[in-house]
């Protein structure tokens, strides 16, 4: 065999070496190869991004009342009055409120809840408790939770920037009256009972008093 032919041999056998190679390193594409698809933006991120669009529904506002309502557009002027005023997080705190106050008025502790009630409000959970102590009446309460909670209506006065947040609760509790002797009355120590209220809660935006006060109750 001579010496030209011998090294094309090599060349060949090198280049099917390496061609090899090429496949174990880098694999094979069979007719026509769509590209990778994106990966899908979470909804979580696709909703932060829709809040910022200028213009856009203001997310902190719709999710509670209907877009464009009467309610709406008064949570937007409570906003741009008090940037600062956050519409879940009111929520968050009327909840919290909620149960402070049941509890309040349930176990004769007024002095507490004074700074949230409105005057009149306040003077008729005094009454309450009078009467109820008049009668040697007493009150064993037991607060499970709130299961809802709902904005029914908000409404701003343009001249004095009162605003009035109306709530609708449904709370769940353990309550019983005793009477002098200790005997139970109405009510049950085990039993839960769903209580349901709508509640106002009203404050003068831009004020420096944070506080919320109720200022109206419907059982």
């Amino acid at each position: 065999m001579n010496s030209p032919l011998i090294q094309l041999l090599v060349l060949a056998g090198i280049a099917v070496f390496l061609i090899l190679r090429l496949k174990n390193v880098l694999g094979t594409r069979e007719g026509f190869e769509k590209p990778p698809a994106p990966t899908p933006i979470s909804d979580r991120s696709a909703a932060r991004d829709f809040e910022v669009i200028e213009g856009g529904p203001d997310l902190d506002i719709v999710d509670h009342v209907d877009d464009g309502s009467p309610a709406a557009r008064a949570l937007a002027e409570m906003k741009r009055i008090e940037p600062s005023f956050n519409v879940t997080d009111f929520l968050a705190g009327a909840r919290g409120a909620y149960e402070m106050i049941v509890m309040g008025y349930e176990n004769g502790e007024l002095s507490q809840i004074q700074p949230f009630l409105a005057e009149d409000i306040y003077e008729s959970f005094v009454d309450g408790v009078a009467a109820r102590e008049d009668q040697g009446l007493s009150i064993e309460a037991n607060f499970i939770g709130v299961r809802e909670l709902k904005l029914l209506d908000a409404t701003l006065d343009p001249e004095t920037n009162e605003a009035e947040l109306t709530i609708r609760f449904v709370a769940e509790l353990v309550s019983a009256v005793r009477n002098a002797e200790g005997e139970i009355i109405e009510g049950s120590t085990t039993d839960v009972k769903r209580q349901k209220d709508t509640w106002v809660f009203a404050r003068a935006m831009g004020s420096d008093d944070p506080n919320w006060q109720l200022v109206s109750t419907d059982a």
